[in-house]
């Protein structure tokens, strides 16, 4: 598959997948007898662990460092994998707990908004004063 129909695929544009290459966060795709990228499934798995990756916030270096292990040594370098993968895994997890405190928060403010504009702009939320007590416990 050419760049251009795998760029289609993944919804990335052409620079975005050689710079995936060029800066190590895929390995080196195939090249047909012209020259050209001939991207296989392999090469179409590693760009959409790389997406998912990155869409989810993994930092660009991580993801090198993971390839960059893979490509040293497959067998040998899988438990170094597994721990980046797992580090990345607890980072997201806080992040997607941030994200669902402030949901939270938000669905409150939203369902409360009449409420709020009559009563709390000049004092403390309720929710937040709620919050702030949980911390205080902790």
């Amino acid at each position: 598959m050419n760049i251009s129909a795998v760029g289609k695929k993944f919804d990335l544009t052409t620079d975005t997948l050689r710079y995936y290459e060029r800066e190590g966060l895929i390995p080196p795709v195939h090249r047909n007898e012209s020259g050209y990228r001939d991207y296989t499934n392999y090469d179409l798995n590693w760009i959409y662990f790389v997406r998912a990756m990155r869409k989810a916030g993994v930092s660009v270096e991580s993801m090198i460092e993971y390839t960059k292990l893979f490509m040293q040594d497959r067998k040998g370098t899988a438990e170094a994998r597994k721990d980046i993968l797992r580090e990345e895994k607890a980072e997201l997890e806080a992040k997607i707990f941030d994200l669902q405190q402030t949901l939270d928060y938000l669905n409150y403010k939203i369902d409360n908004f009449d409420d709020h504009i009559r009563n709390f702009e000049d004092r403390l939320d309720p929710y937040i004063q709620d919050q702030l007590n949980e911390e205080d416990d902790n």
